[in-house]
């Protein structure tokens, strides 16, 4: 991807997390869009200046998608050069079942809420010829303590592929699938992953993984600690 010009780019979950991770390594060359379940004044002075912010709980997915193209349209924007959808949740069942509620919540956020939107945006990515990006899970191959998160991340595996030839030649989509990273999202899940967490990543150098995965354009890309340490973090294309 040139960097003769900025970039709009629009990043969901963008409030914490890999999502403001990815935010703030970004901020300096393009302009950013970010959004997340928590209110304006809640994230005051935590973004990165200069971004816009847009309110959208992705735990009901209509309203959100709903409220993600009115705050594009506000901001005064009439396209997009990449969107990375990047919100979610896991939730850890408790005595290793999940709840019905905690399954909902769980498809909702992560993969219900990816399609109506992939959907909604595809307009605004078609008049940059830009770039669509899921973020994904290495979880997505399967997970023992998170079901119905790995179920939730395989299916948006999917929507990536399908949607990657659909829209072929109009709009890129691929998926990057990070591994463990520090921050705090297994703690939100309730689930101790124990001695693993020594080998959770920092969150920049995921977020530096990510960014170059997205000017790659490459898909499915798996984001390994393995991958890190091959300098996967320092050596990539740049966004």
């Amino acid at each position: 991807m040139s960097r003769a010009r900025p970039r709009r780019i629009l990043i969901t979950g963008g409030n914490a997390g890999l999502g403001l991770a990815l935010a703030q390594r970004l901020a300096r060359d393009h302009k950013l869009l970010l959004s997340g379940r928590k209110s304006q004044i809640a994230v005051d002075g935590s973004l990165p200046r200069g971004a816009g912010y847009i309110v959208a709980d992705q735990a009901d997915p209509e309203m959100s998608t709903q409220a993600l193209v009115r705050g594009i349209r506000d901001f005064g924007w009439d396209r997009l050069d990449n969107a990375v959808l990047n919100a979610g949740i896991g939730i850890a069942p408790g005595e290793g079942f999940d709840s019905t509620d905690a399954i909902r919540n769980t498809l909702d956020v992560n993969l219900t809420a990816a399609i109506l939107q992939a959907q909604a945006l595809f307009p605004l990515l078609e008049k940059s010829r830009g770039t669509l990006t899921f973020i994904g899970s290495v979880a997505h191959a399967g997970s023992a303590t998170v079901p119905a998160y790995a179920a939730s991340k395989a299916g948006l595996h999917g929507l990536a592929r399908a949607l990657r030839s659909e829209w072929k030649g109009r709009v890129s989509v691929q998926i990057l699938h990070p591994g463990p990273a520090r921050t705090g999202m297994h703690d939100k899940a309730g689930y101790d992953p124990g001695r693993l967490r020594a080998l959770f990543l920092k969150a920049d150098d995921m977020a530096a993984m990510m960014a170059s995965a997205i000017a790659s354009g490459r898909s499915p890309a798996t984001l390994s600690f393995g991958r890190y340490l091959g300098l996967g973090a320092v050596l990539g294309r740049r966004l």
